[in-house]
């Protein structure tokens, strides 16, 4: 009788590790599809198969990928001093004009904010961060990096109320002025 016990006690345990496994992967696909903005996902077909979300996030993330090797390939241009966007191949990017006032909105109630701003430029950073707390934001993060002749400010600020938001038209428009 102990024999038939244990095998049965063995099949109840790889049925809960079983159960226990397939819980585990439902919610890391869960956290993988929350990160993909709505607006790259195809949902128009409502609940989607767990096959094809892997797919929407492997899109998501060869995306993501190509973005940063275009975004590697204007910064290391832009070092290189070739002010008109081109790197040493040859290969057109965008001209910038400075100064620049990039905002993103990200998940939620977050911001981003990058200012590229010439060495000559007498603004500190504490009034950009004031912009942000007149707005309604609270500054997370800051950050600021200078290449040649360039200073790069980011900043990461996240509403206070996250029903109200942030005015991100009147916070670009406010550090334009200011940068200026």
């Amino acid at each position: 009788m102990k024999k038939g016990y244990s095998i049965a006690h063995e099949k109840l345990d790889r049925k809960i590790v079983e159960r226990n496994r397939r819980i585990h992967m439902k919610d890391l696909c869960f956290r993988l599809t929350s990160l993909i903005p709505p607006h790259h996902l195809n949902s128009s077909q409502g609940m989607q198969s767990r096959q094809h979300q892997l797919d929407e996030a492997g899109t998501y993330i060869k995306l993501l990928e190509k973005r940063v090797e275009e975004l590697k390939a204007r910064r290391a241009a832009l070092a290189m001093g070739n002010h008109d966007g081109t790197d040493n191949d040859g290969n057109t990017s965008i001209r910038i004009e400075l100064p620049v006032v990039e905002l993103r909105e990200c998940l939620g109630s977050s911001l981003e904010v990058v200012l590229i701003t010439g060495l000559n430029k007498n603004f500190t950073i504490s009034q950009a961060i004031g912009v942000f707390e007149d707005e309604g934001a609270e500054v997370v993060s800051a950050s600021f990096s200078t290449v040649g002749d360039k200073v790069f400010h980011t900043l990461h600020a996240q509403a206070k109320v996250c029903r109200v938001g942030v005015d991100t038209a009147k916070v670009c428009q406010r550090l334009k002025e200011l940068i200026c």
